[in-house]
Formats: structure tokens, C-alpha cells, sequence
């Protein structure tokens, strides 16, 4: 039996050392935190981990010498490639000459994670409310208009039929485009529509494929994947359009680095174990990364980007995201975003069985 098997669920993540000061055990929680799987932490020093780890490395050396029982601080751990980790340390002297140390780092940003979350639920579920009463609105007045203006053209003089049928096509034609916004706007409401077993590389590279067709020169598209996700049950033409419409952003916004030829877009597949998602407790997920090199998303817009009608692409519709978030949410998952100049990262979580 594990005898580390009681550090399995806790959320805070947890290193057991040894007296070299190499980590013989990490918790999932770790794993999360310092996104690398426990192959590959085992026997890493704190100097492999973060390039600012004295403090820690001192706590350490200080716990193996019997200095204290335990040490508690907040500091900034700083990782090659990645960005720094806010935490809230404590460093603990165990009783045992072969693991005389456990290391706890606990996110201080965890909680605020956490709030964002529910918070994104529940605009979610108002934004929701909204479009459905604000598209059926739109929706009974429109067929009349149509239909208004089709039996308007039948009518028509015959000495000025082709002239005056320029305007009733006008008429005929905006009511036919309102029509496409109001479906999309009612599109969030649907439930899945096909439930089967869904590979999430598969909807990748069916992505990769129509972007890569729409954006042939100057975009590199590159895999990261974990081949070992399983598939899991879901709507997979939903899926297709939430992977589509983020990819689909990116490719846009990085059309001034097609010009000079490095605009790339990555998509990275993990699997995250023992998560919260929207307060409920699960083994397994699936962590999907859609990540760019482009600007970054406006600061005036960067926590308003799930709301319906915001866009910041003159000509955007700012209905992409919301359907996105609408789709995920479906499927029990969340969807977050961070951006700052030259990268921005969507997250998808969602459940595994």
C-alpha cells in the first residue's frame, strides 16, 4: 500500500523529500501545479523546478537540521517557460531519515480561480436567459417583415417592377442575415444534439485542418497531445465549433505575424486529476490548451470576452466565445482565458470518465 495513499486528494499540492533533497512524491495536486506528471518530477531537485527556489531550498536544508516543525511563507516561485507560481509554502520536518521533508504549496490565487468560476456560471446562465428573450423577440416581427416585402415585390407595377425590386431585395436580404444572427443567438439554448464517444484529437486535427485550409501561408499549427486521453461521451460537432471558433480567433488576430511568417497557434492536450469543476469533485479531466503568439486581447475586453455582442475585432459578431462557453458548460466543463501580449491561452476543462 502507498504510504503517501492519504495525500492522494488534497488540494494543496504536496513534495515529499528526500535527505538529497530530491522529491520521491508528488500528489496530484502537485502534478497539476507544476504541470509535469510524477515520471518526470521524481528525483528533480527544488533548483530543477523554479529558478528562484534559495528560500525554499534554505526552508529545506533548515527542516532536515531539526530547525523548526514547520515554516510558513508566501513567495513568488519562478519557472523556466512558464509563469511564476503565487504561493503560500509550508515547508514541514518529518520523522523519518528516508523522506525528512514535505513541502506544501498551496496557490494563493486558487480561491480567486475558484470565484471566477462560479461567477462565469452564472453570467453564463443569465447570458442565456438574455439571448433566448431578446432572439425570440426579434424572431416573430422578422418573418413578418419578410414576408411583408415578398408579398410587397408581387405587387409591384410592372413599368417599375425591376427598379423598385432592388429595394425589396434589400428588405429581403437583411431579414434573411438577421435570421442567421438569430439562430446563432438561439444556438447556446440547444441541448447536444448527438451524444456518442468523442476523441478529442480527432476534433483537433479536424480543426487544424480548416484553419490550415483558410490560412495557408505564414501559420504554423503544432501538436502537443497526451495520445493517452480517453474518449469520453459528448456532442462532437459541438465541440468541433468551440475548438473551431477559439482557433478561428487566433488566426485572426495573428494575421500581422502571417505577414512575416512566425504566427503560430498550439493545441495541447493533458490530463488533470483530482479537479473542481463548477464546485463538483472529479478524478479525471481533460485540460485543453489553444494557445497563440498574437497581440493578446484588448485589456478593456479581457474579462468581458464571454459576454454576447463583445468583440474586439471590428466586423466580429462576439458571438464565438459565447457559444463556446455555452457548448462547455453543456458538457459539465469550464472554459477560461489568459492573454498578455505574444500569448494567449484558452483552457478547456472537461470531466473524463
Amino acid at each position: 500500500m502507498n504510504k503517501f495513499a492519504g495525500l492522494e486528494l488534497l488540494a494543496s499540492a504536496v513534495l515529499v523529500m528526500d535527505p538529497e533533497g530530491c522529491i520521491v512524491y508528488a500528489n496530484p495536486a502537485a502534478e497539476n501545479l507544476l504541470e509535469r506528471p510524477f515520471k518526470l518530477l521524481y528525483k528533480l531537485q527544488l533548483k530543477d523546478l523554479f529558478l528562484n527556489g534559495d528560500e525554499l531550498l534554505s526552508g529545506f536544508e533548515q527542516a532536515v537540521a531539526q530547525q523548526f516543525a514547520d515554516r510558513r511563507q508566501d513567495m513568488i516561485l519562478q519557472r523556466s517557460g512558464h509563469e511564476p507560481l503565487h504561493v503560500h509554502s509550508i515547508v514541514t520536518a518529518l520523522d523519518h531519515p528516508e523522506t525528512p521533508v514535505l513541502i506544501e504549496l498551496r496557490e494563493n490565487v486558487q480561491q480567486l480561480k475558484l470565484d471566477r468560476e462560479e461567477r462565469m456560471q452564472d453570467q453564463n446562465k443569465e447570458n442565456k436567459e438574455l439571448i433566448r428573450n431578446l432572439a425570440h423577440e426579434i424572431k416573430n416581427p422578422l418573418g413578418g417583415i419578410r414576408g411583408a416585402a415578398q408579398l410587397l415585390e408581387l405587387e409591384l407595377p410592372e413599368r417599375d417592377a425591376k427598379e423598385l425590386r432592388e429595394y425589396t431585395q434589400v428588405i429581403i436580404k437583411e431579414a434573411d442575415r438577421l435570421q442567421v444572427l438569430v439562430d446563432r443567438l438561439l444556438a447556446p439554448n440547444r441541448l447536444p444534439q448527438v451524444i456518442a464517444d468523442v476523441n478529442i484529437h480527432e476534433v483537433c486535427e479536424r480543426v487544424r485542418s480548416l484553419i490550415m485550409a483558410e490560412f495557408p501561408k505564414g501559420l504554423t499549427i503544432k501538436r502537443d497531445y497526451d495520445l493517452s486521453i480517453p474518449e469520453f461521451r459528448g456532442d462532437q460537432q459541438q465541440l468541433i465549433q468551440v475548438v473551431l471558433n477559439i482557433a478561428h480567433n487566433a488566426a485572426q488576430a495573428l494575421r500581422m505575424r502571417m505577414a512575416e511568417g512566425d504566427a503560430e497557434i498550439i493545441f495541447k492536450t493533458r490530463v488533470v486529476r483530482q479537479i473542481t469543476l463548477a464546485k463538483i469533485r472529479y478524478r479525471l479531466a481533460l485540460d485543453l490548451h489553444i494557445i497563440d503568439n498574437g497581440p493578446g486581447i484588448p485589456p478593456n475586453i479581457r474579462d468581458r470576452i464571454f459576454y454576447p455582442l463583445v468583440s474586439g475585432r471590428d466586423g466580429g459578431s462576439g458571438l464565438g466565445l459565447t457559444l463556446a462557453q455555452a457548448f462547455i458548460t453543456q458538457h459539465a466543463g469550464v472554459i477560461d482565458c489568459e492573454s498578455r501580449p505574444g500569448c494567449t491561452d484558452f483552457r478547456i476543462l472537461i470531466p473524463l470518465p
